[in-house]
């Protein structure tokens, strides 16, 4: 019986997915995103860049297991945030947040931020945050925007509708000679 090509099955709908995050520094930008991909693990592949989904079904691997089921040269998803400068001493971050709904029927958010002048953890919380609220919307749980993220994280716990949110963040300090420094965050689906 032939293959059914994506089209003819409905499309492609991950299964997996595994979290990775690097930096990288060199006297070119292009030449510093290589070393953060080097550093990620996923300098092999042929990125392509996808909006904020969270499928679902899908399973959060350990990043280990996602690199060893990846060919060189093949086309991975990622969803990537990505940040850089050649100031330096400038703290720059790149995150990527998960919110992941309790029915696994349904499907959760991812979100990408990067800035400037943040912390691993306050970069982290804040794209948590924008992961969560994206979820909470859809999901119909009510919460003030103007809220904390820690009161806001409290009233999604109460809802019972969001199981977990989580991050993955590489935060880094600009070259002291000033070369170039990009740290990058990614969700790579599989």
């Amino acid at each position: 019986m032939p293959r059914r090509g994506a089209a003819e099955s409905g499309g492609y709908v991950p299964r997996r997915l595994f979290l990775t995050n690097g930096v990288g520094r060199h006297k070119e930008k292009l030449t510093s995103f290589e070393m953060a991909l080097r550093d990620a693990g996923i300098a092999s592949y042929n990125l392509v860049k996808v909006s904020s989904i969270f499928p679902p079904h899908c399973k959060i691997i350990p990043k280990k297991l996602g690199l060893q089921l990846l060919k060189p040269g093949q086309i991975l998803h990622v969803v990537m945030s990505e940040n850089a400068t050649n100031e330096p001493h400038r703290l720059l971050a790149a995150s990527i947040g998960v919110a992941i709904p309790k029915n696994p029927d349904n499907y959760g958010y991812l979100s990408e931020h990067h800035g400037f002048g943040q912390t691993d953890d306050a970069a982290g919380d804040y794209a948590e945050d924008l992961a969560a609220s994206m979820l909470a919307t859809i999901l119909g749980v009510d919460f003030d925007p103007d809220k904390s993220y820690d009161e806001k994280k409290e009233i999604w716990r109460f809802s019972g509708q969001i199981v977990r949110t989580f991050h993955t963040t590489q935060s880094a300090l600009g070259d002291k000679n000033g070369l170039w420094t990009t740290a990058i965050a990614c969700a790579v689906f599989v």
